[in-house]
């Protein structure tokens, strides 16, 4: 027997009545990774919508879907986490478009689909411990956010015209 997603519901009375209902619902979801940024592995994803019919056949989820995240600092390489909470509007109907709508079946949808692509689509490619973090210094591998290293900068050649202006 399939196992049932816990993203699953029924939305029979939504589309009979077209009144909207509010949908939380949190599980884990395998395999979110980007780059080496990751949901992870026992961290719920939550969606909260409510859901509202569009005629008889279609229904919009308005809402959020959150997560926490976990990454490498891209010029630190010091550990990064954060939480995703983003906004969604997405639409669930009978004659789907793939890419486009999510599909509604026998009166029911499946929120799972829509919490990953939100997820995978918003995890950071390359996150930051810090926007002004200083990062590692190429010479010696310090790390600049902890202090000055004893490396002198390199001189770029493409300056060195300038460096004849300065005084003696």
């Amino acid at each position: 027997m399939a196992v049932r997603s816990p993203f699953h519901v029924h939305v029979g009375n939504v589309l009979r009545t077209g009144n909207a209902r509010r949908e939380l619902r949190a599980a884990v979801l395998d395999d979110l990774v980007v780059l080496g940024t990751e949901v992870p592995v026992d961290a719920p994803v939550v969606v909260d919508v409510e859901l509202q019919a569009v005629g008889d056949t279609a229904l919009d989820a308005v809402g959020t879907v959150s997560a926490p995240y976990r990454g490498t600092c891209r010029r630190c390489l010091r550990p990064v986490e954060g939480q995703l909470q983003v906004r969604v509007r997405e639409r669930f109907e009978e004659r789907f478009v793939e890419d486009e709508t999510y599909p509604l079946a026998h009166s029911q949808i499946d929120l799972g689909p829509m919490a990953r692509d939100t997820v995978m689509l918003e995890l950071p490619r390359a996150p930051l411990c810090r926007e002004d973090c200083l990062g590692l210094c190429p010479e010696c591998g310090a790390d600049r956010n902890e202090g000055a290293c004893s490396c002198a900068a390199p001189a770029d050649p493409r300056w060195a015209a300038l460096d004849q202006l300065r005084d003696p």
